[in-house]
């Protein structure tokens, strides 16, 4: 029975449902942006929240039972703003290529472990700045929104900001939250769109373009090894814990391949909803934490078998309300963006390089600017430093 208990403990399911209470309300709209770019179905949407779900659930509870590690997954929030830029008129069979692609990429280097010799090739300054260029978009629009409603985007930018000074881990899901009663008392929600649904998975047969393998594949990976999995690798060495990398990434992109079919863009170790996990508050003894992170793969699934739920329930939204949550979701992002761009002087041409040309969305031979703006960078970087 006391080992039953143990299983239960409130800080364990509470650290749990805040990750993916996190996770959701900070980064579900800019999937819902990536999948509109790719000109996704309802049903297909809905494909993409389930099997995210899923794939988050299982490799959160298996990955983290194996290792006796509280190993928390996500998908990429980066990623899915490479893919809002980088989708516009590609179709969707090659889309699902381009998540194949990157997944098997991912996948490569954690069996080859290679991580470490990867970002050595790709200097993290230039990384962060494509990272900047991509995500610039996104914080721009919360303020061309606000001049259109202003009271409501207002608002949200005032609850974020406040929540940063006293609540600093619910700003986000905070400023949702005074989003949806601003949104309720100017009568901008539309509670008729909203319905209970399970969701299905939906496969899409993968086709291959080279333009589209290079020009969002390739950003996808990078993004996905350099914003994702190195910052996911740096919170758990941070607190003690000295798990292998290359199998955490190799499960990661693995599950990436299967599930790509059916639009699980990105698999890869979460960051800042890990940290949760990995705090005092999830329990005061290091060895057991990775019972939080059992819970939070558990919520994973619920929210993945209720796919169809979640892309009703945002259906709910007004527009205002949606690109004001992405690009509020990705303040501290972009602001770190560019302080790790510019932080070693003798990179800093390359990465203002870098960062002005994916920022510009130019695109060459139907190749986009993300993968531009990473070669210019990487070749002023070889001809200066």
């Amino acid at each position: 029975m006391i080992r039953r208990m143990a299983w239960f403990s409130l800080s364990h399911v509470a650290s749990g449902f805040i990750v993916v209470l996190v996770g959701y309300t900070s980064s579900a709209a800019i999937v819902f942006q990536a999948a509109g770019a790719a000109l996704a179905t309802p049903s297909q949407v809905a494909s993409w929240l389930c099997v995210l779900g899923l794939g988050m659930g299982l490799t959160c509870i298996g990955l983290s039972l194996y290792y006796r590690t509280p190993v928390v997954t996500a998908w990429s929030t980066p990623g899915a703003a490479i893919l809002v830029t980088g989708l516009n008129g590609v179709p969707m069979s090659e889309v699902v290529g381009i998540f194949i692609f990157s997944a098997t990429l991912v996948l490569l280097v954690g069996i080859f472990g290679w991580f470490d010799r990867l970002m050595k090739y790709v200097p993290r300054s230039l990384a962060a700045a494509m990272l900047a260029g991509v995500l610039l978009r996104f914080g721009m629009n919360v303020f061309v929104e606000m001049s259109a409603n202003a009271t409501l985007v207002g608002l949200m930018v005032l609850g974020y900001l406040l929540a940063r000074r006293l609540l600093p881990r619910y700003a986000v899901p905070l400023s949702l939250f005074v989003g949806l009663v601003c949104a309720q008392l100017q009568g901008q929600l539309h509670t008729a769109e909203f319905s209970f649904a399970w969701a299905v998975p939906e496969f899409v047969a993968p086709q291959f373009s080279s333009a589209s393998l290079i020009g969002v594949g390739v950003p996808l990976f990078l993004v996905t090894m350099a914003s994702q999995n190195l910052p996911g690798l740096a919170v758990m060495r941070a607190n003690g814990y000295q798990t292998p990398v290359s199998p955490l990434i190799g499960w990661a992109g693995f599950t990436g391949v299967l599930l790509a079919p059916f639009g699980g863009f990105s698999f890869n170790l979460a960051a800042i909803t890990a940290a949760i996990c990995m705090s005092s508050d999830a329990d005061p003894d290091p060895k057991r934490r990775y019972l939080a992170a059992v819970w939070a793969g558990v919520f994973y699934l619920i929210m993945g078998v209720l796919g169809a739920t979640v892309v009703s329930f945002f259906a709910v939204f007004p527009q205002a309300l949606v690109v004001a949550i992405a690009g509020i979701a990705l303040f501290a992002t972009i602001g770190n963006s560019l302080a790790d761009s510019i932080a070693n002087t003798s990179g800093r041409e390359a990465a203002v390089i870098t960062f002005l040309i994916t920022a510009s969305g130019m695109s060459l031979w139907g190749i986009g600017a993300a993968f531009w703006g990473l070669l210019a960078g990487l070749i002023v970087n070889a001809l200066l430093d």
